[in-house]
């Protein structure tokens, strides 16, 4: 297929110079693509949430999103057909469990049956998460994350994924990314549950690591030895060298970063930080670090952009803020900043003595993609592409072990609070009729991979 309007020279042939064992998927989450308005699934608290006034853009939810329950053979058989080995996905706690503990719903158990085995067929490794995002509405009317008998129902639920589809699982993944299920949610308040209360946030920034270890605990109780957790990593900058930004950055470094590092890795928390939390964490918190602090298989980084941070006395709590630097943006002004994937890298190996693999879980960007006769010319998001493989492929040279990337995303979706007006996807979807129409990136990507 040619693009005539493309103007950049860059592909993603590199992908061929890559260590032959190398994995390259795509990635997806239940609620973004599934619709759980089918199948007998729980609502969740995102359901909630986009009614409420001004949250979620044009109040749009994802009861249909992809309409994926349906849609789901042609949906792997694109994964299949762009060549990659392996699918990262989520499984809907509310289309297991939609009361979140208790029943189990027979329907959603046979649709991720299905779903694995279609992808065992393709010869696609599957990479499933526990948590993305969907929390069932009676959960989050008990307090959500902020609540620690949530910790103790992801557990349980956890038990039912392992015991279902465990042993056809090639990886496994507790949480994807703490950092939004707790900051994002329950102190900016822009993701559901839509709090701004700063100790809800610091239970939530506790218990969500909680529910990973006993999430772990579960997993090992099955004898499954390839077993993580997704953190989304920023790459902090000072915005100045003047020593109030030095300290901020310093501090939301703590913030995005090293909170959930230090307590996988060193089973403690931030110093700075937690000066700050500690009058608002659970009693118990130092008695679990143990639990939070059992060894991975693996850690999944998802990057994106680069945080550049200024002091703000305007902030009364952590004085600081966010300012977006002055290069290329994506359609979510987050600025490209591909050289941040290597410095987040090279710190968390250096930082934790880290000697199990790495798997770059997602990057991607959403792009203004405009379908024109058939065709959606996306050349910016191959150059997203080729510029962040090249850092990845620079730092497998230099001797780190990172084994996969997964594109982000399969296809354009629900993107949380901004509804359906961003597009990340290598497949175009025509949400009036649910077509599926390959990008110029899927094709990149097929052309390098077949």
């Amino acid at each position: 297929m040619i693009y005539e309007k493309s103007v950049s020279l860059n592909n993603l042939s590199l992908i061929k110079s890559f260590p032959e064992n190398f994995i390259f998927g795509t990635a997806t989450s239940s609620y973004q693509i599934e619709g759980n308005d089918f199948g007998g699934a729980g609502k969740s608290h995102w359901d909630q949430f986009a009614k409420v006034d001004g949250m979620v853009f044009n109040a749009q939810h994802g009861q249909i999103a992809c309409n994926h329950i349906k849609h789901w053979r042609e949906d792997l058989q694109l994964v299949s057909d762009a060549g990659f080995g392996a699918y990262r996905f989520s499984f809907s706690w509310p289309r297991i469990i939609p009361e979140g503990r208790g029943t189990l719903n027979s329907e959603g158990l046979s649709f991720y049956d299905k779903l694995l085995d279609q992808m065992l067929e393709l010869n696609l490794k599957p990479f499933g998460t526990f948590y993305h995002w969907d929390l069932p509405i009676s959960l989050a009317n008990l307090g959500g994350w902020a609540n620690r008998d949530t910790t103790k129902y992801f557990a349980d639920y956890s038990e039912v994924l392992m015991k279902n589809f465990g042993d056809r699982l090639y990886s496994v993944a507790t949480i994807n990314e703490p950092w939004c299920v707790a900051w994002l949610s329950y102190y900016l308040g822009v993701h559901a549950p839509g709090l701004k209360d700063i100790t809800a946030t610091a239970k939530a920034m506790h218990y969500v690591l909680l529910a990973h270890g006993y999430g772990m605990e579960v997993i090992r109780s099955f004898s499954h030895e390839n077993a993580g957790i997704v953190l989304n990593k920023a790459a902090v900058e000072s915005f100045s060298e003047k020593p109030e930004d030095v300290n901020a950055a310093d501090l939301y470094e703590e913030i995005h970063n090293s909170w959930f590092s230090d307590a996988v890795f060193k089973s403690k928390y931030p110093k700075n930080l937690l000066d700050i939390l500690g009058n608002y964490m659970p009693d118990e918190y130092e008695d679990d670090l143990k639990i939070i602090g059992a060894p991975l298989d693996w850690l999944g980084i998802n990057y994106y952009t680069r945080n550049l941070i200024k002091f703000d006395r305007k902030d009364k709590i952590f004085q600081l803020t966010d300012i977006v630097g002055p290069r290329d943006k994506t359609d979510m002004n987050w600025e490209v900043y591909p050289e941040g994937l290597t410095k987040i890298i090279e710190n968390e190996v250096n930082s934790y003595n880290l000697e199990i693999p790495i798997h770059i879980t997602e990057n991607g960007m959403a792009n203004k993609d405009l379908l024109a006769d058939g065709i959606v010319d996306d050349q910016k998001r191959v150059d997203y592409y080729f510029l962040h493989l090249q850092e990845v492929k620079n730092l497998i040279e230099k001797g780190y072990n990172i084994k996969s990337y997964f594109a982000w995303s399969l296809l354009d979706n629900f993107e949380w609070s901004f509804g359906y007006s961003k597009r990340f996807g290598l497949v175009y979807v025509d949400f009036e009729n649910q077509k599926r129409i390959k990008k110029k990136s899927w094709h990149e990507f097929s052309l390098n991979l077949n």
